[in-house]
């Protein structure tokens, strides 16, 4: 029996280890540990990477959603149109913010937000939209932006899944007025610890996000606003530079990857593969299924030692954390349907045609065992 796990980081750190250990140990060396060389260049880098004017380190995702908001005026009393398929952290940054999250259903086939539903959730209270790009699959951005245009609303893209997914051949990142990224460990460009950036073409965006990651203050002790401690630390920072330059080889792997799962799955009538439109060339942070029986196929695969898992199994709009805003059973209908359906493979870049192939199987015998 294979052991293969959702994620595998000691894959990909081995061939870099050294690399990134010579990087660490010349921080240490100067003791500069934020805010410092590594964090300036790494803001050059990713900027250029997603062909945007600014890119500032904060200290993980939900403080870039959260200083994303803060820095477009968002606050007590507005709403903000998002969707509940998503990692609570996008939710939270809005009631962070002292805002209401407003949730849309999302497409049937991308997982993505529904665009068509945007309109209908706009009142005069609403101040931005957040669509996610999930799973490293671009959002449908232009009619956003067309609906965003005529009610004067910021867009503020949640690209935490996205690093390096294009749109009509556009970055991620640089659609939208505003752009949040999380370097998790396990994103397709991740630190060994946590790390964000906030990605903006706006000049006074990009100057407000800078003051409101280090409390506010353009120099030392002096506070322009309450803002609070949101900064990227040098070590990983230091980490991402090193990872950056591979970002789009692990990226063109993902999507390879991916094709032959899609090949492999299309002889199982019981699975729905990932719907890639026209528009998109997604990074597959994740390769998502959907399928019945879900829940039994995912205890069968852990005892193949297969790591599957499910992103996310309850959506924010029925999480307890957000009960006061009133949302119930039945509400986002499609959103419901499909996080009771849908279960993650085995993706990193590494993954080998063996392991795809035994994670495959495993869900042929799974299906053959009911025939």
């Amino acid at each position: 029996m294979m052991n293969i796990p959702l994620v595998d980081l000691k894959a990909q750190y081995q061939p870099l280890k050294q690399d990134i250990l010579s990087r660490i140990e010349a921080i240490l060396d100067s003791m500069y540990l934020f805010l410092g060389p590594n964090v300036q260049a790494l803001e050059k880098e990713f900027a250029a990477y997603n062909n945007v004017q600014h890119a500032i380190g904060v200290s993980e995702g939900t403080t870039a959603l959260h200083l994303a908001l803060r820095a477009c005026g968002v606050k007590a009393g507005d709403e903000v149109i998002t969707v509940s398929h998503t990692f609570i952290a996008t939710a939270e940054a809005i009631v962070l913010a002292g805002a209401t999250p407003v949730f849309v259903d999302i497409d049937p086939k991308t997982y993505n937000m529904d665009v068509t539903q945007i309109e209908a959730r706009i009142t005069p209270r609403t101040r931005a939209i957040i669509p996610v790009h999930l799973y490293g699959q671009p959002v449908d951005m232009d009619p956003i932006m067309g609906i965003a245009q005529r009610y004067n609303l910021y867009v503020i893209e949640d690209a935490c899944q996205a690093h390096g997914a294009r749109y009509k051949g556009r970055y991620t990142g640089g659609l939208g007025h505003m752009a949040a990224y999380s370097f998790y460990f396990s994103k397709n460009l991740g630190a060994y610890g946590e790390g964000g950036m906030v990605t903006t073409n706006d000049d006074e965006l990009a100057r407000r996000v800078r003051l409101l990651r280090d409390h506010g203050s353009p120099k030392r002790y002096y506070h322009d606003m309450v803002g609070l401690n949101g900064r990227l630390d040098e070590i990983q920072a230091a980490v991402l530079r090193a990872k950056l330059p591979h970002l789009s080889d692990w990226n063109a792997q993902r999507r390879s990857n991916a094709a032959h799962y899609t090949e492999l799955l299309s002889a199982l009538p019981q699975v729905q593969t990932p719907y890639v439109p026209d528009y998109a060339e997604p990074v597959f942070h994740l390769y998502v299924v959907r399928l019945p029986e879900r829940d039994a196929l995912l205890a069968y695969l852990k005892e193949q030692g297969i790591g599957a898992g499910i992103h996310y199994p309850i959506p924010c709009h029925l999480q307890p954390a957000f009960a006061e805003l009133g949302y119930k059973p039945g509400d986002l209908p499609v959103t419901e349907q499909v996080t009771g359906e849908i279960i993650s493979l085995p993706m990193y870049a590494e993954l080998t045609a063996e392991q795809r192939e035994y994670v495959v199987a495993a869900i042929q015998r799974f299906y053959a065992r009911g025939a």
